[in-house]
């Protein structure tokens, strides 16, 4: 976008005060779309719920409709939902989903096809309650990967074939696709999907990808899938980040080892946390104690001026990141759409208040976006 094009939408954003609806569900600056400030970069995509899908949450779809233009189903797709008894498979929702996409024109993201956690029990056990063969454990992989990849067939852009599969030292996680079939499971689910939808961009997903035990861990698998004249066309990081982790530095080390590889980087699951890490009480209710919830829970009433100065500079120098390699970066994903309805809020704590997304509560802009506009006009 032109500069001169930015000026005005700064502008028009900023220059005058906003009108909001009764609802709260009208923004600051009716003109500006953030995937307009990006559209000579990457997508910019975010995260539906179920009540976003179904349109119960409108205001949330307004926001959607108008700034992004790539969307990934933040659990509607993983195989508990979609599966949840063997050959029964639940695909309103989904449908609804890709609709949804369709009707706005918009970059479409399935998640995910294969994931230890959020799996159906059935999946690895027989009519006895014992573990499968591995024979029997490839077959359900396949029915299940090219029944729902099948059933979306060159409608979905691109699939998380395999999400979370390698642990931060680098090895692999010993879930139940691991113990049973090794690391073929990577290599079949990769087959399989492709065979599904030859068209479909294919891609791992995993978190805390700036590690570095986990980024040479994910090297060496995507080399192997490679070597073996597999496709695989992206890497997911997922950008679940905090005020203080990761490093920049690590992130961008990351992001150039996975661009190495020939594969194009996406950054899929991105908030950034304002709240203190629970230490070993990750599963205690916020509840527990008065001192332990004003403790991990500090900001009930809203961010402090100096924490949210600190948020939208962590914000933007994240954002500065991605645009300095937006010719390896081909969408930048946030997790959810609004602080309302973050997963953040109930995790790794349920029942805290957290900021992680770009708009508030109300469904408005937060100060990162005027940054971005800023920076964007300057650059």
């Amino acid at each position: 976008m032109k500069a001169a094009l930015l000026v005005v939408v700064f502008f028009t954003m900023f220059g005058s005060q906003a009108q909001t609806e009764p609802d709260g569900s009208s923004l600051a600056g009716a003109d500006l779309q953030l995937k307009e400030l990006f559209a000579d970069t990457f997508y910019v995509g975010a995260a539906m719920n179920r009540r976003q899908i179904t349109g119960e949450d409108g205001p949330a779809i307004d926001l959607l409709q108008r700034h992004f233009n790539s969307i990934t189903p933040e659990n509607v797709m993983k195989s508990e939902r979609i599966q949840p008894r063997e050959g029964e498979f639940a695909f309103d929702l989904a449908d609804a989903f890709v609709a949804f996409g369709e009707k706005n024109d918009m970059h479409i993201v399935g998640h995910t096809l294969i994931w230890h956690s959020q799996a159906p029990d059935w999946f690895f056990t027989d009519k006895q309650g014992n573990e499968v063969s591995a024979e029997q454990l490839k077959q359900r992989m396949e029915t299940h990967i090219k029944t729902v990849v099948g059933r979306y067939k060159g409608r979905i852009h691109g699939w998380d074939v395999v999400n979370e599969a390698i642990l931060d030292d680098g090895s692999y996680r010993e879930s139940k696709f691991y113990q049973i079939l090794g690391e073929e499971f990577i290599h079949l689910a990769f087959q399989f999907a492709h065979e599904a939808d030859p068209q479909a961009a294919l891609y791992y997903n995993d978190y805390s990808m700036a590690n570095a035990g986990k980024r040479a861990g994910v090297v060496k698998m995507v080399r192997t899938l490679q070597e073996k004249g597999l496709r695989i066309d992206g890497i997911g990081m997922q950008g679940h980040v905090g005020m203080n982790y990761p490093s920049l530095d690590e992130f961008e080390k990351s992001i150039v080892a996975f661009s190495d590889l020939g594969v194009t980087v996406m950054i899929t699951e991105l908030d950034l946390t304002v709240l203190p890490s629970p230490g070993n009480r990750s599963g205690a209710e916020i509840s527990d104690t008065k001192a332990y919830q004003e403790t991990l829970n500090p900001y009930t009433q809203g961010l402090p001026e100096e924490v949210s100065a600190a948020f939208t500079q962590r914000y933007l120098d994240f954002f500065q990141l991605f645009l300095k390699h937006a010719d390896n970066i081909s969408r930048v994903t946030t997790w959810g759409i609004t602080d309302r309805h973050s997963w953040k809020n109930n995790w790794p704590v349920r029942g805290r208040t957290d900021y992680p997304l770009l708009f508030d509560r109300d469904y408005l802009p937060k100060p990162i976006v005027k940054a971005l506009v800023e920076y964007l006009t300057d650059n």
